[in-house]
């Protein structure tokens, strides 16, 4: 009985063990894989002002695994809190991998259905930096969550492209952004606002500070 409650003791500390949660500067490493993708030429944020997380998460399968984010230092702890939370109570999430391994493409990063938050750019369809260019927002399980707006011409526009069946949102699906669920209360307890709440847009995959 010794033995099985020992062996029981260790797998618990191998599973504690295994959990990541940590925060840090931009190490040189990872600022020279950003370099040229979510950091182009003529980035106006500091690299000091940025963070390098490492995150523990659960896919939909229950598959562990270590992700990686960048984002702004004054939302860092925030991120670590949320998300650690979503890994104790196995909130999926399928992807969180820098943007840069999909060469700071939006839309190939969303099609893989990605969380990530830092990339220096302009809002789609619009001129003005997007909150993601300061490391100020994060857009979780893109693929399922999409971005949609009407374009000039009256035209709906569905980001990505692929996320068209997930636009109705009576629809049962894996992933899926509810107001009122664990992910959305995390963050707006944390002060973040919700473009799923957005009346022009929708962008259910979407949280900013």
């Amino acid at each position: 009985m010794r033995r099985f409650l020992l062996f029981l003791f260790c797998l618990s500390v191998i599973g504690m063990a295994a959990q990541v949660f940590s925060v840090q500067p931009i190490p040189d490493s990872v600022f020279q894989r950003m370099q040229g993708r979510s950091w182009p030429e003529g980035c106006t944020v500091r690299r000091a002002d940025l963070r390098y997380l490492r995150l523990s998460h659960v896919d939909a399968d229950k598959k562990e695994h270590v992700g990686e984010m960048v984002c702004n230092k004054a939302i860092a702890n925030d991120l670590l809190e949320i998300f650690r939370e979503l890994y104790r109570q196995k909130y999926p999430i399928q992807h969180i991998r820098l943007i840069d391994d999909y060469e700071a493409d939006d839309e190939r990063a969303m099609r893989d259905n990605n969380t990530s938050s830092f990339c220096y750019r302009k809002i789609s369809g619009s001129t003005k930096l997007s909150k993601h260019a300061m490391g100020m927002a994060v857009d979780i399980n893109t693929l399922y969550n999409p971005y949609v707006r009407t374009g000039k011409d009256g035209r709906r526009i569905v980001e990505p492209a692929t996320a068209v069946k997930y636009v109705d949102r009576r629809k049962s699906f894996p992933y899926k952004i509810v107001k009122g669920d664990l992910l959305y209360r995390l963050f707006l307890q944390h002060g973040f606002k919700w473009g799923g709440s957005w009346r022009t847009v929708k962008d259910w995959q979407h949280f900013e500070k």
